[in-house]
């Protein structure tokens, strides 16, 4: 296994527990063997949407770039690039900190912006901007995704209580 895929998997790990812990504190009788599958399943999920990051950054800069742009280069996690996001991810659970996690996923998306100016020849603020409404976009599909999970089990929890 490549070096970038383990840190990935570390960063989705790490994201995932900052979301799966919060919920075990709420509820205190969840049994161990679920509690391992939402940390694997929900780490996997972060750790794809994580190694997607610079392919969605790179796919807007297409759309973005001049004609004349080479696209034979493509944009992927480097050990360098991706090292800071799994020292963010250790550091910083999502819920030790939003502002903190925030910062430091906006270094880590500053690096990846310099890297896709580079390999694209745009300038680093559009760069910059395919970075962020890649990550966003991210986000926030992978936030619709987890809210409509969550209502399905809310719905399916009532159901077994009624």
């Amino acid at each position: 296994m490549s070096p970038v895929v383990v840190l990935l998997l570390i960063a989705g790990l790490s994201e995932a527990a900052g979301r799966v812990l919060p919920l075990v504190a709420r509820r205190p009788g969840m049994s161990r063997p679920l509690v391992a599958g939402l940390l694997i399943a929900g780490g996997l999920i972060e750790a794809t949407v994580i190694a997607l990051w610079p392919l969605t950054a790179w796919t807007l800069a297409e759309l973005v770039m001049p004609a004349a742009a080479p696209d034979t280069a493509e944009l992927v996690w480097t050990t360098g690039l991706i090292a800071p996001l799994v020292l963010a991810a250790i550091l910083a659970f999502p819920w030790l900190g939003p502002l903190l996690h925030l910062l430091l996923l906006i270094g880590v998306g500053a690096g990846l912006a310099g890297a896709l100016a580079t390999e694209t020849g745009l300038t680093w603020v559009v760069a910059a901007g395919c970075v962020a409404v890649a990550g966003v976009g991210l986000a926030l599909a992978v936030d619709v995704v987890r809210r409509v999970v969550s209502m399905l089990l809310g719905a399916g929890v009532r159901e077994a209580i009624a």
